[in-house]
């Protein structure tokens, strides 16, 4: 089974991507009998990220990040969009010649802007085409996406269809959205989603006392030490629980019924355990960091591999296009 997936480089991967959809990805990839594809998304970032330094700076942190966490780039494909764009430009102009107006302006990525279009580049406005384009050129069969993303995806589905209904039904492989409803939503340190344009985010590869800043953060009631506390209600004690083990989670679930434990207890557990239970994730990330030259390798190894599928592709669909000989 051919998986995909694409990752913005709008920044490091914090804590809910890890847990809702790094080692959900890496966990299929480790199956023998899939095929996975693992790309930086940084031309989709551009609708977002002018500063070039600082997307090289966040691409390769979401590639040590992936690595760092498991991911096993030479048994898989792990690639940059951009050095393949090419490939990925190409497909998504034929797509655009099948997508439908409304079609775009009915997407959310567009509508949840759509109220100030002076902030709206024509970049954002044609994402799903390049999504979608994104998705095809490597024959995908299955993509996995949070709930917020299936509606791009059956965008990829119609356009697919449209195309194979003009050019033959073997042309595009149709992809299907793989939404496991049982993935957590991780909270952030103010308790809503945590997301980075929410700043609301923790960041487990920073250093063990920018961690604890952090952590620190962490909004809770105005119960005092002495208070007894709810601990389902609590967001110090709602991460605790996602990352500690049964016991330690019994343990503080007591201490917040007993009274007599602070939330500047809770916190510095969460510290604590964060800092073990990442021991591995961290210190390789920061060896890649500090090796861009070995990333820089596995990324070209990995773009290409993607780029013998992509021209495959391309070739293909210019074939059935009449484009080509």
């Amino acid at each position: 089974m051919r998986i995909l997936t694409g990752i913005q480089a709008s920044g490091r991967p914090h804590l809910g991507n890890i847990l809702g959809a790094i080692r959900p990805a890496i966990k299929l990839s480790k199956n023998p009998a899939n095929e996975s594809f693992l790309f930086i998304a940084d031309l989709h970032t551009l609708t977002s990220l002018k500063d070039g330094k600082q997307l090289r700076e966040n691409t390769y942190a979401i590639a040590a990040a992936w690595l760092a966490c498991g991911f096993d780039a030479d048994k898989n494909f792990f690639y940059r969009q951009s050095k393949l764009a090419g490939y990925h430009t190409e497909l998504m102009w034929y797509l655009n010649c099948f997508t439908p107006f409304p079609m775009l302006a009915n997407a959310t990525s567009f509508k949840d802007k759509s109220e100030k279009l002076g902030d709206v580049n024509a970049g954002l406005f044609t994402y799903p085409v390049l999504q979608a384009a994104d998705i095809m050129l490597y024959d995908a069969q299955i993509v996995p996406v949070g709930k917020d993303q299936r509606q791009h995806l059956e965008m990829t589905r119609d356009l697919g269809g449209a195309f194979n209904r003009q050019y033959g039904e073997d042309t595009l492989v149709l992809p299907e959205a793989k939404i496991d409803e049982a993935v957590m939503t991780i909270p952030g340190i103010d308790g809503l989603k945590m997301s980075k344009s929410l700043n609301n985010y923790i960041d487990i590869f920073l250093d063990e006392k920018e961690l604890l800043k952090v952590v620190k953060k962490v909004v809770t009631d105005a119960k005092t030490l002495e208070d007894v506390k709810n601990p389902d209600e609590d967001n110090v004690f709602k991460l605790y629980s996602l990352v500690a083990n049964s016991k330690e989670i019994e343990e503080m679930r007591a201490n917040y019924l007993a009274g007599g434990y602070g939330y500047g207890h809770a916190k510095n557990a969460l510290h604590a355990v964060l800092v073990r239970e990442f021991k591995e994730e961290r210190e390789k990330f920061e060896y890649y960091m500090n090796h861009i030259p070995e990333l820089e390798q596995k990324l070209q190894e990995g773009e290409a591999k993607a780029e013998v599928i992509a021209k495959s592709t391309i070739q293909r669909i210019r074939k059935k296009m009449n484009l080509d000989d």
